[in-house]
């Protein structure tokens, strides 16, 4: 048991951090790319999706509440983030902090889980582009083909699909653009947050204008917290919980950021930047938005792919109504950019250390990038968008990152304890309160989320860790490196 929770050396982690050359990835990120980098995940399918989707189906206009749980328990989580991003400045995110502290099964059940995450995340919001898409072109009284549809029988279940062919399309295009390269991701990242970023505030402030000239009304927030159902989950607190699960995908983002830490220029000052400042700005606009949207339009209304849209629609500017779609379309492609960098920078760091196979940390001579792991990524990734339904995805993609939220926490209370000597650029405030404040957020959160989700979280463990007793603990090179030094230390006895 004691080689399954071997740990990977600090001097190692900090010794490839310092890596250079053509077989190493480039530093080229400065603290405005990695903070629209975070913003630019985040700011996407939670707000111009989720939002309306979690409002109409679990908490009703208490939804507002459902962020501020989310934001909190996410706020308590990117402290200890950014911990690890300034202290361990590499690719890997939470898998590589937890290889540090917890042990290598522990990091690859992490890893496996980041895999979940980017993986359903990409997915998520490349059904959510094609929906804007659509509702887009109709409006210009332009069309796209209808989704192709087909029924069958498997094990006595009747199966029904149907195949966005949209999703697949930008998740390619998206795909190529990382291929090239990080420094052109992340600057076609900012240019593209610059324009959601002002389309959110453009929504804002015109619904707050109609509002406040037509004394408050519409007011649909009564009842504010909507009568429970019956069922666990539906309105009522319950729902407030379960609405917090759910929009919690809309905050996955600044934990992207972390993946991209050895690409930075700065990494121990920047990488704390990126993370608090994308994770607080985008909080406060969270907040404003499902509260205007909730306000002006009933919330049984929401379930769309465009609830945004919807209630600029009520303000009767229609020109602000293809600003808001083409912001969206525009803003969700940068989701889709951040969640793909962060799958296959986990896959290149699993890699680097001996658990996937070695093609998913082969870097291109020219553009620097791990280019086979975002190709594979990236296929994955586009048939999943094309098959599966988007309240399946976006509940997958927010059990794996809280998942990833309480092993990062733990991580950094046992570090604190272990390694108290290292030099940590940014420290965790009230350590061990805040990894377990985390801690018990997030692990609320999951119980909330309904019991098929956690099912299916279960069953993608069982998967990741058939691979990793069959491939990764014998390719490991922690474990070769404890083979060897147990086979040294009777030969050095034998020379005393």
């Amino acid at each position: 048991m004691s080689k399954l929770l071997a740990t990977k050396p600090i001097a190692t982690l900090l010794q490839e951090a310092q890596e250079t050359g053509e077989h190493s990835l480039k530093r080229a990120l400065g603290p405005i790319n990695l903070l629209t980098l975070g913003i630019g995940a985040i700011i996407g399918a939670g707000i111009f999706v989720i939002t309306g989707q979690a409002a109409a189906q679990f908490a009703g206009p208490a939804i507002l509440f459902s962020f501020i749980l989310a934001g909190i328990a996410c706020a308590f989580a990117g402290l200890c983030y950014a911990e690890f991003a300034s202290l361990i400045p590499i690719a890997g995110s939470a898998y590589t902090y937890s290889y540090a502290t917890l042990g290598e099964l522990v990091a690859w059940i992490i890893g496996w889980d980041l895999i979940l995450e980017y993986a359903f995340g990409a997915a998520t919001v490349a059904v959510g582009w094609s929906g804007h898409l659509r509702a887009f072109l109709q409006d210009i009284g332009l069309g796209l083909p209808p989704m192709p549809r087909s029924d069958f029988i498997l094990f006595g279940l009747h199966i029904h699909l149907t195949y966005d062919y949209v999703g697949f399309l930008v998740i390619a295009a998206i795909t190529t653009i990382l291929v090239i390269g990080i420094k052109e991701s992340a600057d076609f990242t900012t240019a593209i947050v610059i324009l959601k970023v002002a389309v959110v505030c453009l929504f804002i402030g015109m619904a707050g204008a109609f509002l406040f000239a037509h004394h408050g009304q519409p007011n649909y927030w009564h009842p504010f917290i909507p009568p429970n159902t019956g069922e666990n989950g539906h309105f009522g607190w319950s729902g407030v919980l379960r609405g917090a699960g759910v929009v919690f995908f809309a905050y996955i983002g600044f934990d992207a950021v972390s993946t991209a830490a050895q690409e930075a220029k700065n990494p121990k000052k920047d990488m704390p930047f990126g993370i608090l400042g994308s994770l607080v700005i985008c909080t406060l606009l969270y907040i404003l938005v499902s509260g205007l949207l909730t306000h002006m339009v009933p919330y049984q209304q929401l379930n769309v792919p465009d609830p945004v849209v919807v209630g600029i629609r009520v303000t009767g500017h229609l020109w602000a109504t293809f600003l808001v779609e083409l912001g969206a379309i525009a803003g969700l492609a940068t989701v889709m950019l951040v969640m793909l960098l962060g799958q296959s920078r986990v896959f290149y760091s699993m890699s680097k250390d001996g658990l996937l196979w070695p093609w998913a940390s082969k870097i291109h001579p020219r553009f620097r990038t791990p280019y086979i792991s975002s190709m594979v990524v990236g296929f994955f990734v586009a048939i999943l968008a094309t098959l599966v339904p988007l309240s399946v995805l976006d509940e997958m993609t927010s059990v794996g990152t809280l998942l990833a939220f309480v092993l990062v926490s733990a991580g950094v209370w046992v570090m604190r304890r272990k390694h108290p000597e290292l030099n940590r650029p940014f420290k965790t405030p009230w350590v061990p309160v805040v990894p377990i404040l985390a801690i018990l957020f997030s692990s609320a959160l999951i119980i909330g989320l309904s019991p098929m989700t956690q099912a299916r979280l279960v069953v993608w463990l069982i998967i990741g860790l058939a691979i990793y007793f069959g491939y990764g603990r014998k390719h490991s090179k922690v474990q070769h490196e404890l083979a060897n030094s147990a086979q040294r230390a009777p030969a050095r006895s034998m020379a005393d």
